[in-house]
């Protein structure tokens, strides 16, 4: 006999010891029978919903006053977080969309919660069929988690065993209003023409598809967890305290742990992981890389550089105009190369003038016996390539008084003396 969808929500809750729970919930039916069903569920747990408005529809307010309403009717706590989607990281409407999302959901969440989503078996059965047309290896074709921590809790789907039907059925016994989204039925989202083209033809030839599918994605999440033991404590010594990975080391491992530790590794530092043919490219740009060149391979908001025999990861750098200058006492200046510039709230007698670099420059560091090229001490220092055109110089006519808050030239330090304070370049504004 068929399970309900509160009959699944009980046994699954029996292990939550009283967890407070989150519904995302957009007012679809599947997390409208989500939240109704937990709703209903004796003893209830304590419940609230969080709904996000990505403004990417005329009638998503109007979404949002109807979730709203229908948290009221259940007497469960409802909140509406309205997101930006930038569009601008090339990952497209839908991959920016949840970006915004997860984003919101992570920061909305309290500790110790779960943020509970509607997943079913059949949104697992999409991701494992998209994560194979990408090329990904056993990490991806697990296909969702059922629990993994998010923000200062948890992210939950207890459904994933579950099929749709079992959701649409308790929709329909209790009459429930749901919203439909349009962009769910457009052909030009993968998800959309996988669910509306693939899927029936796979079930028409293979009616347990569904089963089948979730059961190899169970199989590779276990593959992957055997992995994950292996290419984990080899991350633990291939990444060094500045963040940097060790190139060779990294090619040296296995083929089944440098996909995985590399996409870890640029997760941790909030970045995007590479689709296949982009590792692959990186693989080889790391193997042939020489002393003289700098290679970068770049993706979405990423890019990893190798330099040094060690690859470093960061968010794509922008262009800039390297020929800016202006002129400087102290006040917080902001650089078109990123970040600003200050006096720690002090001010020079005289203005001078902040600009980057345009070679050729050379000064006398404070407490160094000789005048050095600035490539020079730049290298010494290990500062990265392309670090360097970003830092800021200040300068008297042809005359380097500093550079940012690394070096203080002779000539500079008594002006910076007289003001009190040495320049500082604040990199992260």
């Amino acid at each position: 006999m068929n399970l309900s969808l509160s009959d699944h929500l009980a046994a699954a809750l029996a292990d939550t010891d009283a967890t407070p729970l989150v519904v995302a919930y957009s007012g679809g039916p599947d997390s409208t029978a989500l939240l109704h069903a937990l709703a209903l569920q004796t003893p209830r747990p304590a419940l609230r919903a969080l709904h996000i408005d990505h403004g990417l529809h005329a009638e998503s307010g109007l979404w949002a006053v109807h979730c709203r309403r229908f948290c009221e009717s259940l007497d469960v706590p409802f909140e509406s977080i309205r997101v930006s989607v930038d569009l601008s990281r090339g990952e497209g409407m839908e991959g920016a969309a949840r970006r915004a999302r997860r984003a919101a959901f992570t920061a909305a969440l309290r500790p110790g919660e779960r943020l509970v989503l509607a997943h079913h078996r059949d949104d697992q059965v999409e991701t494992v069929l998209l994560k194979l047309m990408r090329g990904a290896g056993p990490e991806g074709l697990a296909g969702m988690r059922a629990l993994r921590p998010l923000g200062a809790g948890y992210q939950w789907r207890p459904l994933l065993d579950v099929p749709r039907d079992a959701l649409m059925d308790h929709v329909a016994l209790h009459a429930l209003d749901t919203i439909h989204d349009p962009s769910n039925d457009d052909p030009r989202v993968a998800r959309a023409w996988l669910r509306g083209t693939v899927l029936p033809a796979l079930r028409e030839h293979w009616p347990h598809a569904a089963h089948s599918v979730v059961h190899s994605a169970r199989l590779c999440g276990e593959a992957a967890a055997c992995l994950r033991d292996g290419w984990l404590a080899a991350y633990t010594d291939l990444r060094g305290a500045d963040g940097s990975l060790d190139a060779a080391g990294w090619l040296a491992l296995p083929h089944a742990w440098r996909g995985p530790l590399l996409d870890h590794w640029l997760h941790s530092a909030g970045l995007s992981a590479p689709t296949t043919a982009q590792r692959e490219t990186l693989e080889r740009q790391a193997r042939e890389a020489a002393a003289e060149r700098l290679p970068l391979v770049g993706w979405l908001d990423t890019e990893v550089r190798v330099w040094r025999g060690r690859l470093w990861a960061m968010p794509r750098l922008r262009p800039f105009d390297a020929t800016w200058s202006a002129p400087w006492r102290g006040e917080p200046l902001s650089l078109p190369g990123g970040g600003s510039l200050t006096l720690g709230g002090h001010r020079l007698h005289e203005p001078v003038t902040v600009r980057y670099r345009q070679g050729g420059e050379s000064l006398k560091p404070v407490g160094d016996r000789h005048t050095r090229e600035l490539r020079d001490l730049f290298q010494r220092a290990g500062i990265p390539p392309w670090e360097r055109p970003r830092i800021p110089l200040v300068v008297t006519g042809e005359t380097v008084l500093a550079v940012g808050d690394r070096w203080v030239s002779e000539a500079g330090h008594p002006r910076f003396e007289s003001a009190g304070a040495a320049p500082l370049w604040h990199r992260n504004d």
